[in-house]
């Protein structure tokens, strides 16, 4: 009954160690952390020569999960053809609906042209038999 008693005492009363946030951790935790909160990097280049600035840079630079992103109202990837097949979809359709326009407007102008011609040809006619 001592030794029952006498191990359980060395397990409590034995030093906790303590528990580091870099310990346990692995890549894709610290990965899944940085995309879950998301991480900002910022900095400024910039290259002089006798207190005249030739080169000013200006990074930023947004590590995040596209959640994220979207929660934060960054959505840009959606809309650039380069990397959305839905957004070059559209790209192509706004093509052909701009075409389109550009050719209703040419048969526009012509009808109006036409209208016009005909509105002076049939004041002139009316013109020629007020005179009769």
């Amino acid at each position: 009954m001592s030794n029952s008693i006498q191990g359980n005492l060395s397990s409590t009363t034995r030093p906790r160690q303590m528990v580091h946030s870099t310990q346990g951790s692995s890549l894709a935790d610290i990965l899944e952390r940085v995309l879950d909160k998301g991480i900002v990097i910022a900095g400024d280049v910039s290259i002089s020569i006798a207190d005249t600035e030739l080169l000013h840079i200006r990074i930023r630079l947004l590590i995040s999960s596209v959640d994220k992103a979207r929660e934060m109202g960054i959505n840009w990837w959606e809309n650039d053809s380069f990397l959305s097949s839905h957004a070059a979809k559209l790209e192509k359709e706004a093509d052909i609906l701009r075409e389109s326009n550009v050719q209703l407007k040419q048969r526009l102008d012509s009808m109006e042209n036409e209208l016009k011609l005909l509105r002076n040809r049939l004041t002139s006619d009316t013109e020629k038999l007020n005179e009769k």
